[in-house]
C-alpha cells in the first residue's frame, strides 16, 4: 500500500469536509432545529450519495461511462438549482411548535432524502469524486483494493465529522436559537447555490462555444 498517497488522499477527504458546504449547512440546520436523528439521518443519506458518487467515479475509470465538461457543467448546474430550491423552502417554511424534539419517523425519512439529494447535487462533491478521486486510485496494486480503501476511508472520516458538527450545534447551541441557526445555513445554501449556477453557466456556455454551438 502507497501509505504516501493515502495520507495525502485523508488529508484531502478531512479538508474537503472540514470546509463549510451545502452538506455541512444542510447537517447544522437539521441540528439546531430537528435534533440528534433527523441530523444523523440526513448524514447517512448524503454519505449514501458519496458512495453513489464513488461508484460512478469507479465506472468512468473503467471506461463504461464517459462524462463530457458539457455533462459536468449540466450536473454542477441541476445540484446548484435544487440546493437553491431548498434553501428557499427551508426559508419559507413555518417552524412546528416542538419540532425539534418530536422527531418522526416521517421526518427522518425526509431528513434521509433531503440529505441524499442534497449530496448528490452537491456541486463540491461531484468535481471531487469525478475529477480528483481517481488521482488516489493507485493507492494499492490492486484496483478493486484501492476503491475499497478509498470508500472506507471516505465512509469513516465523513461520519466523523459531520458527527461532529451535530454534536457541536446540539451541544453548544440552545434550543431558542435552532431557527436562527437554520435560517443562516439556508442563507450559505442560497449563496452557494447562486455562485453554483453562476460558475457552471459561464462554463456551460464557454464548453458550447468551444465547440461552435
Amino acid at each position: 500500500m502507497n501509505m504516501t498517497l493515502l495520507s495525502a488522499y485523508i488529508f484531502s477527504v478531512m479538508m474537503l469536509l472540514l470546509t463549510p458546504g451545502p452538506v455541512v449547512a444542510l447537517i447544522t440546520g437539521t441540528a439546531a432545529r430537528y435534533g440528534y436523528r433527523s441530523a444523523f439521518a440526513t448524514a447517512v443519506g448524503t454519505n449514501g450519495a458519496s458512495l453513489i458518487l464513488i461508484a460512478l467515479a469507479t465506472l468512468m475509470l473503467r471506461g463504461v461511462v464517459s462524462l463530457s465538461p458539457v455533462w459536468l457543467s449540466f450536473l454542477g448546474l441541476a445540484g446548484s438549482v435544487y440546493i437553491g430550491y431548498s434553501a428557499l423552502q427551508n426559508l419559507c417554511s413555518t417552524p412546528q411548535p416542538g419540532a425539534m424534539e418530536s422527531g418522526t419517523d416521517t421526518q427522518r425519512r425526509g431528513s434521509f432524502l433531503r440529505g441524499f439529494a442534497t449530496g448528490l447535487s452537491n456541486p463540491k462533491d461531484i468535481l471531487f469524486f469525478v475529477s480528483f478521486f481517481p488521482q488516489f486510485i493507485a493507492v494499492t496494486q490492486d484496483f478493486t483494493t484501492s476503491v475499497l480503501t478509498l470508500c472506507l476511508v471516505w465512509v469513516i472520516f465523513d461520519f466523523a465529522i459531520l458527527t461532529l458538527y451535530i454534536l457541536t450545534v446540539r451541544k453548544w447551541m440552545s434550543a431558542r436559537h435552532g431557527r436562527k441557526i437554520e435560517i443562516t445555513s439556508s442563507l450559505f445554501l442560497l449563496t452557494v447555490a447562486g455562485c453554483g449556477s453562476v460558475y457552471n453557466v459561464f462554463e456551460l456556455t464557454h464548453s458550447l462555444h468551444l465547440w461552435g454551438i
